[in-house]
């Protein structure tokens, strides 16, 4: 079997990986370093507003998965078949947060419920490992680190993340069933901040990130869920773009 997957890793990317934002005293992607060549993460400069109003959870479109997790500041699991809606709410749901609503640890074992095995790989041992390699990669490489949270819950900080425009897809390697896809897009990450006069500070950052999905009946649905096999699951985040 780990040579079954070293073949399967030998034939797919790899992947490069630094800090792709910093602003302020947060930051909300961080890369590690995984050798992806010719890609770079798009940071354009923060805008700083005071007094903004307080920013919302986007909206869901159709059946999800709990609807009560908006009440904890989280982007609910949408159950659909849509590629491209599943896609916008899973870049939204990686960086979508209240500190004064729920704890860091909490937050990424709702994230992990979203992930589903990768069925390029036939062995049941080898699918599991991956998918918490995936895990494990979304809280070391993309999500904001644990020292910036507690900066930011001391400050009553929230994120609201939204996708930008249009999606733009890659072709998942070795993936037969067709079922895979690789999508990137902006997403605006929206900051607010409470200072200690209780004035509220709101700020803007765009960063352009990628997920893996799949939509196809290899997909694993949330457990006591109305999700069934063929509805869109994560299979891994990208800590870079991957473009076309």
């Amino acid at each position: 079997m780990a040579s079954e997957r070293k073949n399967q890793r030998g034939l797919t990317w790899a992947l490069t990986g630094g800090a792709i934002l910093l602003a302020g005293l947060i930051a909300i992607f961080v890369n590690a370093a995984l050798n992806q060549p010719d890609v770079a993460p798009t940071t354009p400069p923060a805008s700083t507003t005071a007094s903004s109003p307080p920013a919302t959870p986007p909206a869901t479109d159709g059946d999800v998965v709990d609807p009560n997790v908006a009440d904890q500041g989280w982007v609910p699991e949408p159950i659909t078949t849509d590629p491209d809606l599943y896609i916008r709410r899973a870049l939204e749901a990686a960086s979508t947060f209240d500190t004064q609503l729920s704890e860091r640890d909490e937050w990424l074992t709702y994230l992990d419920a979203w992930f589903t095995p990768d069925t390029r790989y036939t062995s049941e041992t080898d699918q599991l490992e991956e998918m918490k390699s995936a895990q494990l990669e979304l809280r070391q490489s993309l999500v904001l680190p644990e020292p910036e949270w507690d900066s930011l819950a001391q400050e009553d900080g929230r994120v609201t993340a939204s996708v930008t425009g249009d999606i733009d897809y890659v072709d998942v390697p070795e993936d037969p069933s067709g079922d895979m896809r690789i999508g990137t897009a902006d997403v605006t990450l929206a900051f607010t901040r409470t200072s200690g006069d209780g004035a509220e500070t709101s700020y803007e950052e765009t960063v352009r990130v990628s997920v893996q999905v799949l939509c196809g009946a290899g997909s694993v649905p949330t457990p006591d869920s109305s999700q069934q096999p063929g509805d869109c699951k994560i299979v891994r985040y990208f800590p870079e773009p991957m473009e076309p």
